[in-house]
């Protein structure tokens, strides 16, 4: 059961690679509701980040928290069961299956319910990331963006009160990163928590209300995005990157 504190808490999170430190001792609480975007250049320790908080990476030092609950030790299952999301710069969806099938999977293996108690919420899921016209489709068939909205619905298909999100953005045309990223404001107008990693900055400054800027490993600006977008810290880092 959820307490009133926040929905995540990192404290002196640390993660090292034999000398190379890519997460130095990171502190960090998400409310509930709110919609955290992460960023810094290549090799600041983005994904390095998201992968402790999922579970894919234990630290070396520190504590993660979701829902009040310790989740340090446990597995990237065991958070998945426990509220936690991930959709995936690369959509990790079975190509053979249909559009609803794989949500109908990711609902009964993430939960830990049965296909038929999923069903109705599937459905649901499908219509908010507009794919409810899709859903007898194979998904080996989709094109990239339908491929995108598909791995943000079968992150949602696992009940997650978290949401991780991977470069999603990545790759899409402007059209397309507009139209995904609509979606995306929805779901948290409806009030999904959520944390993105994106390196397409005016796509995550439309959606999250608070960033952080990691370098290093080290987490160097956290505030409102426009604030922290004119930090001339933050601007030197990003010197020749538009924003």
């Amino acid at each position: 059961m959820a307490d009133n504190g926040p929905l995540l808490s990192l404290e002196g999170v640390t993660k090292r690679f034999g000398s190379l430190v890519v997460a130095d001792a990171v502190t960090l609480d998400l409310p509930r509701g709110q919609a955290l975007g992460i960023i810094g250049p290549n090799g600041a320790g983005k994904s390095t980040l998201l992968n402790l908080i999922a579970g894919n990476l234990a630290p070396d030092q520190g504590q993660i928290r979701l829902n009040g609950r310790d989740v340090t030790g446990t597995s990237l299952t065991q958070r998945c069961r426990m509220g936690m999301g991930r959709a995936f710069q690369i959509p990790q969806t079975f190509s053979q299956l249909t559009v609803f099938e794989t949500l109908l999977v990711a609902a009964s293996q993430g939960r830990g319910i049965s296909e038929s108690e999923a069903a109705e919420d599937c459905v649901s899921i499908l219509e908010r990331t507009g794919l409810l016209d899709r859903a007898n489709q194979v998904s080996g068939s989709l094109n990239l963006l339908q491929r995108k909205r598909l791995e943000l619905a079968r992150a949602l298909a696992t009940g997650p009160d978290l949401l991780l999100l991977d470069e999603i953005a990545g790759g899409l045309t402007e059209a397309e990163c507009t139209s995904l990223v609509a979606t995306i404001k929805e779901l948290h107008a409806g009030g999904t928590t959520i944390v993105w990693i994106e390196h397409v900055l005016h796509a995550l400054n439309s959606v999250v209300e608070r960033l952080i800027v990691l370098d290093f490993g080290r987490v160097i600006q956290d505030g409102p995005p426009d604030t922290v977008m004119a930090s001339r810290e933050v601007q030197e880092i990003y010197l020749g990157i538009e924003a």
